[in-house]
């Protein structure tokens, strides 16, 4: 049987009366760029995360960039980010003319070792962007005293996060500000490429609304260089309808990793990313680590059993960062990790005998 990294046909299928309906009010309306869809998905996803303000944008991308750019983070600045993530963290910072401080992550947990970024503070330090990866919140209450002590702003990569809690706390309500994207294989997707800042700081949600649309405080007024990175109004659409199911979405995914776990218990020399406490992760992925990835993805592969790594490359050693003179051995955990890990078929569609089917195969290849 053929198992999918995900299924969002099937996700759609389920909800495609809800779906339809919502993409024929936007034609219907012709409500496109923005508009009262994208202004009710905010309302509601703000509430959802326990804010003030959400500011719909075209792109996790966008969201991130946005937020520094509204705190005045700008060349000669330094923003520490973990090394184990997607570029999106890191390119964020560079776009703006500042530079990305790596730091290295924890084995267990892959999350940024929070006991390794004091050292990396220095004058030109502006803040710390922890990442909640995979869907698990980084160590929020230490980042946030690191912060405090060296007045740092911290900012939330919750782009994986959606719906994940901290102490109870909802991601997206922890830090100055967090960024979340909607790409469509998110536990919250759009139809295309969507994103979002979220914030409890009125002046910040007013100069994102106006970089989000060239920097306009009214039509055709310009107080700032801005962006073109409104959220379309289909997604905003979507993201209404899908955001009724996301609590149910995330607590499926996590039966579906305690049935992992359950099933691959003492197979091979297979151990899964740690669940920390006090914290509540939603799965956006399901990270095993072997020390035999690539021969048990291969052989998942002529399976038809599709996985994925995230990430194969640490930001350090990638070509785009070169010019930071990183080299091999720099940030050694990151790098181990990246030999190791590998993400099994985690999508709330999965049906048991799908589920069954990858774990038999992993049991068979060991």
């Amino acid at each position: 049987m053929p198992v999918p990294f995900l299924d969002l046909p099937g996700q759609y299928q389920n909800l495609k009366q809800e779906i339809d309906a919502a993409l024929q009010s936007v034609i219907s309306r012709g409500a496109f760029a923005g508009g009262p869809f994208v202004e009710e998905f905010e309302k509601k996803f703000a509430d959802f995360c326990g804010v003030q303000h959400c500011i719909g944008l075209h792109s996790g991308t966008a969201a991130l960039t946005l937020l520094l750019q509204a705190y005045d983070i700008g060349p000669r600045d330094e923003v520490i980010v973990p090394v184990n993530t997607f570029i999106a963290t890191a390119e964020a910072v560079s776009i703006l003319g500042a530079s990305p401080i790596f730091v290295d992550c924890e084995e267990s947990s892959g999350l940024i070792d929070v006991s390794k970024i004091e050292a990396k503070v220095s004058q030109k330090t502006k803040a710390i962007i922890p990442v909640h990866l995979y869907g698990q919140p980084a160590d929020m209450e230490e980042i946030l005293n690191i912060a405090k002590r060296h007045n740092l702003l911290v900012f939330e990569d919750a782009c994986q996060a959606h719906g994940a809690l901290y102490k109870s706390k909802s991601m997206g309500s922890l830090t100055h500000g967090a960024a979340f994207s909607f790409y469509p294989g998110k536990n919250l997707g759009a139809f295309g490429e969507a994103g979002a800042v979220t914030t409890n700081d009125p002046t910040i949600a007013h100069t994102i609304c106006m970089l989000r649309e060239h920097g306009q405080s009214s039509k055709y007024h310009h107080d700032l260089v801005g962006w073109n990175e409104r959220m379309d109004g289909i997604q905003g659409a979507v993201l209404l309808v899908k955001l009724t199911h996301l609590k149910a979405w995330n607590e499926k995914r996590r039966s579906i990793a305690a049935r992992y776990k359950k099933e691959l218990l003492g197979v091979g020399d297979i151990r899964f990313i740690t669940e920390k406490p006090d914290r509540t992760p939603i799965y956006h992925l399901l990270v095993l680590r072997t020390a035999k990835r690539d021969a048990l993805q291969e052989y998942l592969k002529k399976h038809d059993i599709q996985t994925g790594i995230h990430y194969p490359v640490p930001l350090h050693l990638t070509k785009a960062y070169a010019h930071l003179s990183y080299k091999k051995g720099d940030f050694p955990i990151a790098e181990h990790l990246t030999q190791e890990i590998l993400s099994l078929p985690m999508f709330p569609e999965m049906k048991e005998e799908q589920i069954e089917e990858v774990c038999t195969a992993i049991k068979n290849f060991f």
